[in-house]
């Protein structure tokens, strides 16, 4: 299986002259998902926790309603890249090949190859739980997050989500050169382990796009943290969700956009930004 990393030879240049050096990258590698051998998705994403990735994706792409349908997955690395066989139950399977689509999604696009402006706008679920966090709290949440992004810290050139729990911490976190595959490979770590994400948060270490807040409210968390601004999109749909939406967490604190009653102590001054029907 390709590595994860690679380390390739670069000429450096600093104020004190040119260099000879090296310099560890991320893999980038075509992964092709396929159910039951009908082609369904092609994503670049780096090749590491990919059974997690064909679990994750499946979920909030609404490939399939719980992991349960899941039969087996195969993970086939060919000459080009590295195909997911994932195998479906035959009810799964017969209404998967109902509605089956074919689409492409390349690196930082989480929304290629959708069909039409009504499924690009698709409604999130609503998600479940209130659990209330204390604003140390999601600083410990934010600030857990990053010593344990090996390939950040090798790289610095990866994106990170993780899933924290007020009693145990962080208890999953995977990585990825995509933020929206690193949000499904945390998906199905989740799914796998049968962890409760409706009593936790989902942490980001990029910006909050729509299609973040869709793969959050398919998992079923009720609190996302991210270390970066979302979108204007991105904070009607967490607010259509019902899910509280905290971003520019950094060392000096963060804000909250929606549904602050999960944020002890929050006051919540801006008007609703819901006013089209999503």
């Amino acid at each position: 299986m390709a590595k994860p990393i690679v380390r390739v030879p670069c000429s450096i240049w600093r104020a004190t002259g040119l260099s000879r050096g090296e310099r560890p990258i991320p893999e980038e590698t075509a992964i092709a998902f396929t159910y039951n051998t009908a082609s369904y998705a092609v994503m670049m994403a780096t090749p590491q926790d990919l059974e997690d990735f064909a679990i994750g994706f499946s979920l909030t792409e609404g490939v399939i309603p719980s992991i349960d349908a899941i039969e087996t997955i195969e993970i086939v690395e060919e000459e080009v890249g590295i195909e997911l066989r994932i195998w479906l139950k035959a009810r799964d399977a017969a209404a998967f090949l109902g509605r089956r689509r074919k689409m492409a999604g390349p690196t930082g696009c989480g929304l290629c190859g959708i069909e039409s402006l009504v499924e690009a706008m698709r409604p999130p679920p609503k998600v479940r739980g209130d659990p209330v966090f204390a604003p140390h709290e999601i600083m410990t949440a934010i600030d857990s997050l990053f010593p344990l992004q090996e390939l950040n810290r090798e790289t610095r050139a990866v994106h990170g989500a993780g899933f924290f729990d007020s009693e145990r911490g962080l208890v999953a976190m995977r990585e990825d050169v995509g933020r929206h595959n690193a949000l499904d490979k945390l998906a199905g770590v989740l799914a796998r382990e049968q962890m409760a994400p409706e009593q936790g948060i989902v942490l980001l270490t990029s910006r909050v796009s729509v299609e973040m807040v869709q793969k959050s409210a398919a998992i079923g968390a009720p609190i996302i943290v991210a270390v970066s601004a979302p979108t204007a999109l991105a904070v009607r749909m967490a607010e259509a969700a019902g899910m509280t939406l905290v971003a520019v967490a950094r060392k000096d604190g963060f804000e909250v956009f929606t549904n602050p009653h999960r944020v002890r102590g929050a006051v919540f001054y801006q008007k609703s930004l819901l006013k089209a029907q999503l």
